[in-house]
């Protein structure tokens, strides 16, 4: 059985079909192919992106060149036709997903409630937070397919608004929860920062690898008045 290699990714033309399609990669890879304009194809026993068919010759060389571009700048191995291959440098550069994981990055490292409550108020925030403005993203999305035309956009803007308001319900939990970690105010006890850092240091502030402390024995019990002798 061959073994996928997850690091390259090839992107042709299919002969047959005239398709762009790009095989290979991992999670990531498919995520870079997204956003340069490829969709997912998923069977029974195969699974690509391909470029969408409506697109211009130039578009579909475009669209590929600039996967091509950004696969190679994140360190995939990128096998490409000759027609997608591109002179211009492209640039790597942080998504907005990977903007969000890190909040999870600084959950993952905290040591007090306080830091998860302000990494948690980020998700949950009311005007400005990331659920908050995943809803407005679909509401939007809904109205703007809403008025396309087809008839099946109504369906389709309708479950959009379902899935925003069910988002809505998901933020005023999870700012409960949020807010249930802000009364508490206390150190976690098992993630302490490492005595053996100073303060002034970068290092500081990461959660220290060493063994928890372990508990202190109980302490014995006060002895009580001297008997009288008899």
């Amino acid at each position: 059985m061959i073994t996928p290699d997850h690091h390259h990714v090839s992107i042709e033309r299919e002969p047959h079909t005239d398709e762009v399609i790009a095989r290979g990669g991992d999670a990531r890879a498919a995520g870079i192919l997204q956003r340069s304009g490829f969709v997912p194809v998923v069977r029974a026993h195969d699974s690509y992106h391909r470029l969408p068919l409506a697109l211009e010759t130039d578009d579909q060389i475009l669209h590929a060149a600039r996967a091509a571009g950004l696969l190679t700048s994140h360190g995939y191995s990128v096998s490409a036709d000759p027609e997608f291959a591109s002179s211009r440098q492209t640039f790597a550069y942080v998504t907005l997903g990977q903007q969000v994981a890190s909040v999870g990055e600084r959950i993952d490292r905290a040591t007090h409630t306080q830091e998860v409550t302000e990494a948690l108020t980020e998700l949950t925030a009311s005007h400005d937070g990331v659920l908050d403005g995943a809803r407005t993203c679909l509401t939007t999305a809904a109205t703007w397919i809403e008025e396309l035309g087809d008839a099946a956009d109504p369906a389709r803007a309708g479950r959009l608004r379902q899935l925003a308001e069910y988002l809505d319900h998901v933020r005023l939990d999870l700012a409960g929860m949020r807010n249930d970690l802000a009364e508490r105010h206390a150190d976690h006890p098992r993630r302490t920062a490492c005595p053996g850092v100073d303060d002034n240091e970068r290092e500081a502030s990461v959660t220290c690898s060493c063994p928890p402390t372990p508990p202190r024995p109980p302490a014995a019990p006060a002895a009580g008045p001297p008997r009288r002798a008899r």
